[in-house]
């Protein structure tokens, strides 16, 4: 049994790992954030309707869930636009920083979802977090598109993820993914079609290296990545999982650092503002977890 347990904690570490990666691939991509995306979530949705074709999955639901699911799908296809494009306009760091904010947005959107009060820590977190954005503002100032659109895609995230939570108590996670993808497929195709920058022959010549990228960041960081969380769910508390996803902007910066040093390098205030963020919402999670546990014994 502990064999078994730690075996699923690595797995867990692999997946938020895969997660902070998901920022490299943004990098290394050079076609603009809208296709990219677009790219993304088919190559995602087809791998997923064929692990739900093998799975004998039954793909049915009543048509007031599949508009819910198509909600949910604009809001995760707006939340990775707007997070790849604060990489190309600013970098990883910054994109990854104001990631990291999600947790202030999701402390004020959760009780207004599941009706109930904010609690006092979470406000002064809130707090703390405002100002280890605005040290980062304040050093960064030549990166602000990037920091506002940034913080913006994290309120797409922490909506996205409250939203999702709802659904997960009534439907399969991988039946709930691939009419999200398909709903985000087809808003970023309708976008494409009215403002006339897609579906040319220029659309579909890309780099191999950029095909490369795109079939990883499809398939390993978003396929894989939706399937295997739900699968360590089984073993993990959903507290732990949520804990250890809070480090995903910590692996995606070392590892930006590591491979972009030149790129990557930053202010002293920024990484004490990044700092203030990702322990404020480390021990968000802790004191989370702890009061969960509390009312469970």
């Amino acid at each position: 049994m502990p064999k078994a347990k730690l075996k699923n904690y690595l797995h867990l570490h692999l997946l938020v790992f895969i997660a902070g990666f998901t920022a490299i691939l943004g990098e290394l991509i050079t076609i603009g954030s809208v296709p990219l995306v677009w790219y993304r979530m088919v190559i995602a949705g087809v791998l997923m309707l064929i692990f739900i074709q093998l799975t004998r999955v039954n793909l049915k639901v009543d048509s007031r869930a599949i508009i819910k699911f198509a909600l949910a799908g604009l809001l995760i296809a707006l939340h990775w636009i707007t997070f790849f494009e604060s990489i190309k306009q600013a970098n990883i760091s910054i994109a990854l920083s104001m990631f990291a904010t999600g947790a202030f947005f999701a402390s004020f959107i959760e009780p207004i979802f599941f009706r109930r009060r904010i609690i006092g820590y979470e406000i002064l977190f809130g707090i703390l977090v405002i100002a280890g954005v605005w040290l980062i503002t304040r050093s960064e100032f030549q990166y602000i598109n990037g920091i506002i659109l940034g913080v913006v895609s994290a309120l797409f995230s922490s909506l996205f993820s409250v939203i999702n939570g709802k659904f997960v108590e009534r439907h399969r996670a991988s039946v709930i993914s691939f009419y999200e993808f398909l709903s985000g497929i087809f808003c970023i195709s309708l976008y494409l079609l009215i403002t006339g920058q897609g579906f040319d022959a220029d659309f579909f010549k890309l780099a191999w290296t950029d095909w490369l990228y795109l079939l990883l960041l499809g398939s390993i960081c978003t396929a894989y990545a939706f399937i295997a969380v739900v699968y360590v769910m089984r073993y993990i508390s959903p507290y732990t999982v949520v804990l250890t996803y809070n480090l995903e902007p910590v692996y995606g910066i070392l590892l930006a650092i590591a491979l972009f040093p030149s790129r990557e390098k930053m202010s002293g205030e920024f990484y004490i503002g990044a700092l203030l963020i990702l322990s404020t919402v480390i021990a968000n999670g802790i004191i989370k977890n702890r009061r969960k546990a509390k009312k469970i014994v």
